[in-house]
């Protein structure tokens, strides 16, 4: 790989699978068959000690009003993204993330209706750091998908799973090139051939000196 890492991030609803997905991914990318690369997996909000704090108010505490809401993820975003994120991809590593900005377009600037302002404010905390691939794993939303208890935010979100999807997908369309879209209702082996096949092509291609 050249000098700058690769920075994969996997977006979509809660209980699609993401969390299965990235620890598949990170092990093949690791093993000799996969590049013996280095590879940091990580999420948001909860990548850093920071974050982790965050998480714990934001996603297990009362009410937070929208606004707050957005910026404490984007506060986390630009910390996570300077101490960690940043650091990785400069020393060469792979990145896999659960979720990055997009979540917070879709969620507090969609179906929060904050609006534009939401990306504009992610784009500044992170400076302009966009995913070289953005793997969105859809499904049609169903109810009791998460055996678990659900924390604020899932439960918040599930009234807008329907909506939530629409966004993620309007995103990936408006760029096809740095996003691909897979099918997380097919078998956990199949989806994984999917996930599998899209990043090892996009970084054969980022390697290549293309657009990934």
């Amino acid at each position: 790989m050249a000098s700058r890492g690769f920075f994969v991030v996997f977006e979509g609803g809660d209980g699609v699978g993401k969390t299965t997905q990235i620890e598949r991914l990170a092990e093949l990318l690791r093993s000799e068959a996969g590049g013996s690369h280095d590879v940091v997996t990580t999420r948001e909000p909860g990548g850093t000690d920071l974050g982790r704090e965050l998480r714990q108010v934001i996603m297990h505490g009362g009410h937070v009003a929208p606004r707050a809401e957005a910026l404490l993820y984007a506060a986390d975003r630009a910390h996570h993204v300077e101490s960690l994120v940043r650091p990785a991809l400069e020393a060469g590593s792979v990145v896999v993330q659960d979720r990055y900005f997009d979540s917070s377009i879709v969620y507090q600037g969609g179906a929060r209706g904050l609006g534009d302002e939401v990306e504009r404010i992610s784009l500044w905390a992170t400076e302009g750091l966009l995913p070289d691939l953005t793997v969105v794993l859809d499904m049609e939303p169903a109810s009791g998908r998460l055996e678990r208890e659900l924390d604020r935010v899932e439960r918040e979100t599930s009234v807008h799973a329907s909506q939530m999807r629409q966004g993620f997908l309007k995103l990936a369309a408006r760029a096809p090139g740095r996003y691909v879209v897979i099918n997380a209702a097919h078998s956990i082996d199949e989806v994984f051939a999917d996930v599998a096949a899209a990043v090892t092509d996009a970084m054969s291609r980022a390697g290549e000196g293309g657009a990934p």
